[in-house]
């Protein structure tokens, strides 16, 4: 089980027993609190109980590819490039194009929600927190998620 929650349009959180990430997709960095300092760039990590795969793209951005008990959730913001790359059941994205593109069970809207929710013919409900059990407990149907 975990969490994921975002306070900024930029930025997702991700809330295990073990372990906190901040993903921060304007930055291109991750801070999980390592001694190290944050993590910027692409390249495959393990962070407790996470599996963080940075996947670098043709513009010098990177997108994530989080795995947590074998839910894989994708943190791109508006990037649109190198979707091929990525396999979300969960998606963090204000892109309407990657949504079609890797067709996620659950979106997290970050960014225009009104005009994702139109462009999708979806309603969002929104949520201060996101909590995800398994695999099976995400919706069956595509569901749009406001974190506030």
């Amino acid at each position: 089980m975990f969490e994921i929650e975002s306070k900024d349009q930029d930025e997702i959180t991700i809330i295990t027993k073990k372990t906190t990430i901040k993903f921060n997709i304007a930055e291109a960095s991750i801070d999980a609190g390592l001694a190290v300092g944050k993590i910027t760039g692409p390249g495959e990590f393990e962070i407790g109980d996470v599996s963080v795969r940075g996947i670098a793209t043709e513009s010098g951005k990177t997108i994530y590819d989080v795995e947590v008990g074998g839910v894989h959730t994708g943190i791109i913001g508006s990037i649109e490039e190198n979707l091929d790359d990525l396999v979300a059941d969960i998606l963090c994205t204000s892109s309407v194009r990657a949504i079609r593109e890797i067709e996620p069970k659950l979106i997290i809207a970050m960014g225009n929600v009104d005009g994702m929710v139109a462009d999708l013919k979806l309603t969002a409900r929104t949520e201060k927190k996101l909590k995800i059990k398994n695999l099976d407990s995400l919706p069956v149907t595509k569901e749009v998620v406001v974190l506030t």
